[in-house]
């Protein structure tokens, strides 16, 4: 007996996967449910630690004194890790729809966006394409910086504000503008500082 789905596209599908499709929406609504949970309640909560252990339990990997600031955005905690000693800035978006690895003793600042999951603009069907985010021990990132998906950003690098970023950075490199480009250099090579205690009730 024939299937009566198809897809978006108007193609036949098979009962496989048609029952596949249906898994997979199931999933997503899920996944849509655990998003907002930690985006509208646990992002709100002024309590860095009471966040951590919801993130934590959502999936998430979280270093020691590691803080996420609140009003965070979470796609898919489970392919989150975050290092020791790093603090996430307030309304951060971190996705995790494919592996996200940010280092230790990482300061990203508020409103930075890391995407791993962007739509083939180059398709018929529009699907999203994935590819895994590092972020390396030392890295600072401005406010309002974008990271796109794939992107490598390399031990000590400097991301400026505003910054776009479509391409690996190097270690020790700054980079600013959109899209970023390197406009300099750390003095500095024997990394060792820590970042220090995270603002309380943020």
């Amino acid at each position: 007996m024939a299937s009566p789905f198809s897809d978006r596209m108007g193609n036949a599908l098979s009962w496989n996967s048609a029952m596949q499709k249906i898994e997979n929406r199931l999933y997503s609504y899920w996944l849509e449910f655990v998003t907002g949970f930690l985006w509208w309640f646990v992002g709100n909560i002024p309590c860095h630690i009471t966040r951590k252990f919801f993130y934590t339990i959502s999936g998430m990997t979280i270093g020691k004194k590691s803080v996420v600031h609140m009003k965070a955005r979470i796609y898919d905690p489970r392919g989150v890790s975050i290092g020791e000693d790093t603090l996430i800035g307030e309304q951060a978006l971190l996705d995790g729809r494919e592996k996200l690895s940010i280092g230790s003793h990482v300061d990203i600042a508020s409103q930075v966006m890391i995407f791993n999951s962007e739509h083939d603009i180059h398709s018929e069907d529009f699907h999203a394409i994935s590819q895994p985010v590092v972020i390396e021990d030392y890295v600072f990132i401005g406010p309002r910086a974008i990271i796109l998906p794939g992107v490598t950003i390399g031990r000590g690098a400097i991301v400026a504000a505003g910054a776009v970023v479509t391409k690996d950075v190097e270690p020790l490199t700054i980079v600013g503008g959109v899209p970023s480009k390197e406009i300099g250099k750390r003095n500095v090579e024997n990394l060792h500082y820590t970042i220090g205690r995270a603002r309380l009730f943020q």
